[in-house]
């Protein structure tokens, strides 16, 4: 699985957690693995996943904090929960994953936007993106 797949996967499990309650979540995580879809997810990539999802999930104060201070006119408790799930990823990305260069994160969370979110989400997505660079 490409990158692009993992985030995509990632994005997939994250979405979840808006929900379920964090005490459902391990059992959420269980039967997302097991429904992933046709193609299977091999044990580093399972790994990965996870690995990077409880790293969001702990930064999510941080990162919730940031994008209601960035995001004019916007709450994280108004935005869309795609949208939300994609700046949540993308903003971790950024700011705390080496691995991944600015723009790339933007880059994909626009692709992320374009295919899971709304008309409108990529720009929105984009525009609030900026505002951390």
């Amino acid at each position: 699985m490409g990158r692009r797949e993992l985030r995509e996967q990632l994005f997939k499990l994250l979405f979840r957690k808006e929900f379920h309650p964090q005490e459902d979540m391990q059992e959420q995580e269980e039967m997302f693995f097991e429904d992933v879809g046709a193609k299977p997810v091999s044990e580093e990539e399972h790994v990965y996943i996870c690995e990077k999802y409880e790293k969001i999930v702990a930064k999510l104060p941080e990162i919730d904090g940031m994008l209601n201070e960035k995001a004019t006119g916007w709450t994280t408790a108004r935005m869309g929960k795609v949208d939300l799930t994609i700046l949540r990823v993308a903003v971790y990305e950024m700011l705390y994953d080496d691995d991944i260069p600015v723009n790339v994160a933007i880059n994909e969370a626009v692709e992320l936007a374009k295919k899971f979110g709304q008309d409108e989400s990529s720009s929105f997505v984009n525009g609030v993106l900026a505002k951390f660079v």
